[in-house]
């Protein structure tokens, strides 16, 4: 038996998980949170198996503390449970800072009933789950002759586009201006731009922001 817990600030989302994985006699959802805080309570606490994660979490104790947060934590328990994500956004920047933080998988919202559940087992056996969508997207980023971001870049990149400064950039991933400055030096180059209004336009035509 795979033991779940679903994580999801919208009850009806939950609701609607658990009816359609309660046709699976293998697969039993032993607990629901609605908070990152929550989740990471309960996977202490209890013996899971996977976790079926949203990223967008709201109403959280924890400033900040989204989906891509609760998964790091998770995943740094003694023996942690297995994280798949299932999201409805598939930005390359929200891929990359899920599977940093030791997602086994990504999956979308409007992924059939069996395409979840064959993930859920796969998760449940340490294998890596990516949804055909999600795969296509990254494949295309994989044959793009343009350079890749890292995921610290995007990290970066996401902060400009909420129009915050170095400083106050540095302080929300505490790192010093001085790295925060060198990775811009790096952003530019490979986007090929010469300031930061550029660099949140590219970053959005090329999809790597929402």
């Amino acid at each position: 038996m795979i033991r779940i817990m679903l994580v999801d600030d919208h009850p009806v989302v939950r609701a609607g998980l658990r009816a359609v994985l309660g046709a699976s006699p293998d697969l039993d959802v032993v607990a629901e949170a609605g908070t990152a805080d929550e989740a990471i309570a309960l996977a202490g606490e209890l013996s899971l198996d996977v976790v079926l994660m949203d990223l967008r979490l709201h109403g959280t104790e924890t400033h900040d503390a989204d989906g891509v947060y609760a998964t790091q934590s998770i995943r740094r328990l003694a023996d942690p449970p297995q994280v798949l994500i299932l999201t409805t956004y598939e930005s390359d920047a929200d891929i990359v800072r899920s599977v940093s933080a030791g997602a086994v998988g990504y999956l979308l919202k409007d992924a059939a009933p069996e395409t979840l559940i064959s993930a859920i087992r796969s998760a449940a056996a340490g294998e890596t789950v990516l949804g055909p969508a999600v795969a296509a997207r990254l494949l295309t980023r994989v044959t793009d002759s343009r350079p890749a971001l890292t995921a610290r870049e995007l990290e970066i990149v996401e902060h400009l586009d909420l129009g915050l400064s170095n400083r106050e950039i540095a302080k929300r991933l505490f790192i010093s201006e001085a790295t925060v400055k060198s990775h811009l030096v790096h952003i530019f180059d490979k986007l090929g731009v010469s300031s930061r209004s550029k660099v949140v336009a590219v970053a959005r035509q090329r999809g790597l922001i929402g």
